[in-house]
């Protein structure tokens, strides 16, 4: 009795018909029909090669091995091949399923960090395991050596798991989408006529929104969209008030008071909204930004305080709100300047972002931006950092615009594998633009295989621009047209060190490499924008869990090499080195000129030691933006609550002084957005502790 000893170690009896299906399997492959002789003949060899070895146990893989041989060497060589063919294929199939379902144990146990907006709990579960399949199934149908690409660590495709379903962000036209209603799914809605309802719905949007697609939402201008709800609410409660006859010379004192406390309710609706109402699957928040600071008269303007004091209160016993993510745009003319007629707004700004490191500022006089904003054109960005101005094909602008995806170039590792030869470098860096370009141009044609009606929220209702008129079976096509594709690195610091032996911020040679390499990066960008008539654009990508994917990948290739792979992340874009001491205005200085380059995102952090006051703030930005051309800038620094009553603490207290708790809640920046410090990746988790602040070394004149 012949046993066979299956791959997971069960027996079974030794069956010869198998042998003769698999033959024949192989024959059919190729189109060779064999007469049954044939096949029992070669059925007949394989057998007796198996009773030569004069064995009571047997494995499957020895038997199909004795099989291939016998096909090989019986002049059946394209039956053998097309057999060998199958067992490589039917291998793969089966790796393929034991990573995934080694994958799905772990997630089980708990959820990987690369999105730390992704809770531990069931739905969060079910979504990774979900995404993990779903990222197996797109990886097997791209062409090999682009699935390789993604594998092996030279590109990056973010959010693989929705290649073939959706989109990544979008800035909505908030005002416009609120003045003629909207349908979520089940009926329809009314344009709000009140600020309650207004603001109300605008947490809608960003939930209804975030369902359809797998990056963040923002509305790009917040304060003047919701500023156009505010006077009819004023003559609403003017007319409530008039009914019941109340004296003429009070109204208008009592209407303000009564408009005022129904915009503070409103708005602190909206931060306790988007910091409980969860999105898509996996307890996710809506990841919102919300851009403000350029009202364009007194109501929007009311609007914009009375936000940004009402963010400041926080949650319920104070803690500090992840979400919203918001963008303070600055202008000289408008509030930038003691006398613009909106300063006080900068300075409630500063002031709310030295306790809760929000808003982040952009400056709307950088060059590129005021570009923009001379036509008329407002600009916007998001906490991701994604920014879309420009369109080849259409009305520059941001709102119903996005980008449509992201693919990532692993700089740091073409920097080692051309061993100081900038030349070999660069030779390098455009076969792998030219690869991260045809990957996305294979995501394009996936992509537009998509209908209106899988969209049915952002394309269905008529939120991105190049919906107009589409019909629920119509391709999104024209949608993928209007948003931008980026072409993202990161890791510029370490590429450098590879390169040069020195980054950016160490040596004047380094930094002006850096900066060729960042041109010929966009330069490329350019230069398919034209040929392709897409919006292709350059990003700083704001990578989370591939900051620390892309450099252990590389670490098992070329060991710790010091500077470049003996930490546990590469530097984010082209940020200074988290752990070098460095001026403030150093720090500024180096980083700006990549702003201008990375036009579909960018942002630079100031890290400091401890709670600034709005005046270092306002300093800070005063300035980098009186002398140089940076735009978007985060000041960065570590929060710290009691989770049982609230209370701050400012000393690096293990336990709350007010009510003794020892349950402390830390709060961090991690690409962009704020989260709790338990939920950051592990490569995140090592760059945070390696955080250096420049407050904290020198100060901002560098002395």
């Amino acid at each position: 009795m012949l046993h066979v000893v299956k791959r997971d170690g069960r027996e079974a009896q030794f069956n010869s018909v198998k042998i003769t299906n698999a033959i024949k399997g192989a024959a059919d492959e190729i189109g060779v029909i064999l007469k049954e002789s044939e096949v029992i003949a070669l059925t007949q060899k394989s057998i007796k090669a198996i009773e030569d070895l004069n064995t009571e146990k047997i494995s499957v893989e020895e038997i199909q091995n004795i099989v291939e041989r016998v096909l090989l060497t019986n002049e059946c060589n394209g039956i053998g091949s097309a057999y060998s063919n199958y067992r490589r294929e039917r291998t793969k199939v089966r790796e393929i399923k034991s990573d995934l379902m080694k994958a799905i144990e772990l997630i089980g146990v708990e959820t990987d960090r690369d999105n730390a907006n992704v809770g531990n709990n069931f739905s969060s579960k079910l979504l990774r395991i979900a995404s993990e399949s779903n990222k197996w199934h797109n990886l097997a149908m791209m062409p090999k050596y682009l699935a390789k690409a993604h594998e092996n660590g030279d590109i990056y495709y973010h959010d693989l798991d929705s290649y073939n379903l959706t989109i990544n962000c979008l800035h909505i036209p908030t005002k416009e989408v609120l003045q003629r209603g909207f349908n979520t799914g089940y009926g329809g809605i009314r344009p709000p006529k009140r600020i309650e309802s207004a603001c109300e719905l605008s947490c809608i949007l960003l939930q209804a929104t975030q369902n359809d697609m797998f990056g963040g939402q923002s509305h790009p201008d917040f304060d003047n969209d919701m500023g156009e709800f505010v006077e009819p609410t004023r003559v609403q409660i003017k007319s409530e008030l008039e009914e019941i006859g109340i004296e003429k010379d009070k109204i208008d004192s009592i209407v303000e008071k009564r408009l005022r406390k129904a915009m503070e309710q409103s708005m602190q609706g909206i931060v306790y909204n988007l910091n409980t109402m969860h999105s898509r699957a996996g307890s996710q928040v809506p990841f919102s930004s919300i851009n403000i600071g350029i009202p364009q008269n007194s109501d929007a303007a009311l609007v914009c305080e009375i936000f940004l004091q009402e963010y400041e209160k926080g949650l319920g016993k104070g803690e500090q709100p992840i979400f919203p993510n918001i963008i303070f745009r600055v202008k000289s003319g408008v509030n930038r300047e003691t006398s613009d007629p909106y300063h006080y707004l900068f300075r409630l700004a500063c002031k709310v972002a030295s306790k809760r490191m929000n808003p982040t500022f952009m400056n709307l006089d950088a060059d590129f931006n005021k570009a923009y904003y001379d036509q008329g054109i407002l600009p916007a960005t998001m906490g991701c950092r994604t920014y879309v101005c420009s369109n080849i094909n259409g009305e520059p602008g941001t709102k119903g615009r996005g980008n449509i995806s992201p693919a990532t170039i692993n700089l740091p590792r073409i920097g080692l594998i051309a061993k100081g030869d900038v030349e070999k470098f660069f030779l390098l860096l455009d076969n792998r633009l030219e690869m991260a370009h045809e990957a996305l141009m294979h995501r394009y044609d996936v992509l537009k295989k998509l209908r209106v009606k899988d969209l049915p929220f952002v394309a269905g209702q008529g939120l991105m621009k190049g919906s107009e008129n589409l019909l629920a079976d119509d391709s999104i096509e024209p949608i993928l047209k209007q948003g931008s594709w980026g072409i993202g690195f990161i890791g510029l610091a370490e590429t450098l060190v590879a390169l040069v032996g020195k980054h950016h911020a160490e040596d004047a040679v380094a930094r002006e490499l850096g900066e060729k390499i960042i041109l010929h990066l966009r330069a490329f960008t350019d230069r398919k924008t034209q040929e392709d008539r897409l919006n292709w654009s350059t990003y700083a990508t704001p990578a989370e869990g591939l900051s620390g994917r892309f450099i252990l990948q590389d670490q098992k290739i070329f060991g710790i090499i010091p500077g470049v792979t003996d930490k546990d992340y590469y530097t984010n874009g082209f940020h200074v080195p988290v752990g070098y001491a460095i001026s403030i205005k150093d720090k500024i200085g180096i980083e700006a000129p990549f702003h201008k380059m990375c036009n579909a995102g960018h942002i630079s952090y100031i890290e400091l030691d401890d709670y600034p006051n709005e005046d270092v703030i306002l300093d800070i930005l005063d300035y980098a933006y009186k002398n140089t051309n940076i735009s978007y800038i985060g000041i960065n620094f570590h929060i710290r609550y009691c989770k049982e009553c609230g209370t701050y603490l400012y000393n690096g207290e293990h336990k709350c002084f007010k009510c003794g708790n020892l349950d402390i809640q830390g709060i961090s920046r991690v690409t962009g957005y704020l989260s709790l410090d338990e939920r950051f990746g592990s490569g995140k988790v090592a760059e945070r502790a390696d955080r250096l602040s420049q407050d904290n070394r020198k100060n901002i004149y560098g002395r």
